[in-house]
């Protein structure tokens, strides 16, 4: 049994950490300290829920219709081309970190936002239903749930520890510069991977 739950964990932590647009949009709301709670437990819930559907089979359903597969992934580099967009327009005219700003983004457009790179990034199906469903179902009997909890717990600590590790560059991102640099790299990355999927790779 924990032999399963430390596979799950590691193969859960091994898809999950990596630069991609959810984790670069988390990592931006930490530094901001903006709505971390909300944002960091809609990431790692989303993951658990689709964790359970691939565990429950829902990835061989997903593998049979491709063209559920296609929505995601042209409705996915649209919405990360225009976050890019909007990421370049800000490291044109970056800004200082004022931790006690009473102006920001509302709770309501950062969960949109939030659900929005969740869900239409066709790489989190794979990911989450298709490979760890595929992996977990390699288990006998309740071993696919012992894998499938390793998993999901590591996408709670991966996503909170990028959420509340975040604050700690707070100092850093008093300085308009290193707003720059973070909203041009945050851009390059919504492009390539808009490019990225729009090839199929």
């Amino acid at each position: 049994m924990t032999a399963n739950f430390i596979a799950g964990f590691l193969s859960g932590a091994a898809l999950i950490i990596a630069i991609g647009a959810q984790n670069s949009f988390v990592l931006r709301q930490g530094i901001r300290r903006e709505h971390v709670l909300p944002i960091v437990l809609v990431c790692s819930v989303s993951d658990a829920l689709l964790m359970v559907a691939g565990v429950a089979g829902l990835g061989a359903l997903i593998e049979s219709v491709p063209a559920v597969l296609d929505i995601a992934r042209f409705g996915g580099a649209a919405f990360l081309f225009a976050y890019g967009i909007v990421a370049a327009r800000r490291a044109l005219h970056p800004h200082q970190l004022v931790i006690d700003a009473a102006v920001g983004s509302t709770l309501g457009a950062a969960m949109t936002t939030c659900l929005a790179f969740t869900l239409l990034n066709p790489h989190v199906y794979l990911d989450t239903v298709i490979l760890l469903g595929s992996l977990a179902n390699q288990r006998e009997g309740s071993g696919r749930w012992v894998f499938f909890s390793g998993a999901a717990i590591s996408s709670f600590v991966w996503f909170f520890a990028l959420g509340y590790g975040a604050r700690f560059l707070g100092p850093l991102f008093r300085k308009p510069v290193a707003w720059r640099v973070l909203d041009s790299m945050i851009s390059v990355i919504m492009f390539g991977l808009g490019f990225s999927l729009l090839v199929g790779q």
